[in-house]
């Protein structure tokens, strides 16, 4: 008897390599004493006070979850919920009187949204989404699932682990001959943590304008960076009086996993000074009917946030991330000086390089399944593991060419600082296990 057929799509899918290590580990038999996950972006710390409030006390008056019933919300979210990302936006000194905002079950949600609601017909290559390589994986993940075109321009790691964007004009010449509807950009860049500055995002606007594509930013980590930085880099700080023309086609990402630690809550929101993009994309959106409606009410505690509460609260966490960041890349260059580690200038993410440790013919993902499935250290008399995420997975890299990917790995700052402080020496030793034997 026959069996009933996958499709085409679903055949040839394989796990995002932010899980990877995760699915591997969950197989094994014989696990470590320990194992400290630095694979995905899951943020530990708890969440601000204000939600974590309303976390505790859904039955309190005035809570629409008093009574014990949970209904849909509006499919654009509650109001309270809208005020708040415009209550961060504002306290940080941006413009919001022309801003809509769409909420969305974390911003996951918010970007396959924008694919759709930007890109060509499906299974074209109309219209593709212009993204700097390496880009977050979840970007080519769905716009595959949705039948989308990308096209990519390609940064390089040098040596003393800075990421450098093309030249403008090499950005120029891809932008004609691929014609795009979009450029992504992700200021505070997640995998590799370069901070990108306002000269080159009104510069990237321009060619927005000129091209007459829509300029969007995934901003889920804006307030976290760790250098001396004279202004917040934003789509937001650029307007008509800077670049004329970029007003109407500017589309934000809002999450709030990562500044407001709550990656399990999956609230985030679309913002634009659209109307028409905004009015379609709620459009779209009421096909889902709604984002989930506790975790709206909790984010909506920053509704009611002061400026001054809102940005010590940023403060505290940039402090905190960098320190632990700097640490640990100073350890890692400690242990194995041949390492390229890349700059610790924002997000909460350090790409390690071993292309120049390593033997011919690694791959990154090999060695992440090794130490997910049987790789195992002696940590102070504890048997410990570490699960990281290969970076292959985050370059667009068309069929028989090299991916840098295959040598570079993300690790996220997820655990406690003394945690982190763990991984600089799990990962060499891993490594050097792994190679022995290869």
């Amino acid at each position: 008897m026959s069996k009933p057929v996958l499709s085409a799509h679903f055949e040839s899918r394989t796990p995002s390599d932010v899980r990877l290590a995760q699915m591997k580990y969950a197989e094994r038999k014989v696990k470590p004493e320990a194992v400290i996950n630095v694979g995905i972006g899951n943020v530990s710390l708890p969440t601000n006070p204000a939600m974590m409030d309303r976390m505790f006390h859904l039955d309190a008056p005035g809570s629409p979850f008093n009574k014990g019933v949970v209904r849909y919300t509006a499919t654009g979210g509650f109001d309270e919920t809208k005020d708040a990302f415009i209550n961060i936006l504002k306290s940080q000194g941006f413009d919001t009187s022309k801003l809509q905002v769409l909420v969305t079950d974390g911003g996951s949600t918010a970007m396959e949204l924008l694919i759709v609601g930007v890109c060509g017909p499906a299974g074209s290559s109309e219209k593709p989404l212009m993204m700097i390589d390496p880009a977050y994986t979840n970007y080519i993940s769905f716009a595959e699932r949705l039948g989308r075109k990308t096209v990519t321009v390609k940064r390089k790691m040098s040596v003393d682990g800075k990421f450098d964007l093309p030249e403008l004009s090499t950005i120029e010449a891809v932008i004609k001959e691929s014609k795009p509807a979009a450029l992504l950009v992700i200021p505070y860049d997640n995998p590799t943590g370069q901070l990108y500055d306002m000269t080159t995002m009104k510069a990237l606007a321009e060619l927005c304008v000129k091209y007459n594509l829509w300029m969007v930013s995934d901003e889920a980590y804006r307030e976290l960076f760790y250098v001396d930085n004279p202004e917040l880099v934003s789509i937001w700080g650029i307007t008509d009086k800077e670049v004329p023309g970029i007003e109407g086609r500017r589309i934000g990402i809002e999450t709030a996993s990562k500044v407001w630690n709550a990656c399990g809550l999956r609230i985030g929101a679309i913002v634009t000074d659209s109307p028409e993009f905004a009015n379609r994309c709620q459009a779209e959106y009421t096909a889902n009917l709604c984002a989930n409606a506790i975790g709206q009410y909790i984010f909506g505690a920053l509704a009611h946030q002061s400026k001054e509460e809102l940005n010590n609260w940023c403060r505290d966490l940039r402090n905190y991330y960098g320190d632990t960041i700097k640490r640990v890349s100073a350890r890692f260059k400690e242990l194995e000086p041949r390492l390229i580690i890349s700059s610790p200038d924002a997000s909460i993410y350090s790409v390690i390089d071993v292309r120049d440790v390593v033997k011919p013919g690694f791959d990154s993902i090999d060695f992440t399944l090794f130490c997910a499935g049987e790789g195992v250290v002696d940590m102070d008399g504890v048997s410990t593991t570490l699960l990281c995420a290969p970076m292959k997975g985050f370059y667009d890299i068309p069929a028989g060419e090299a991916n840098p990917g295959s040598t570079q790995f993300r690790i996220s700052y997820v655990e406690s600082p003394e945690g982190m402080m763990k991984v600089p020496e799990l990962f060499v030793e891993l490594l050097r296990q792994y190679e022995a034997n290869r």
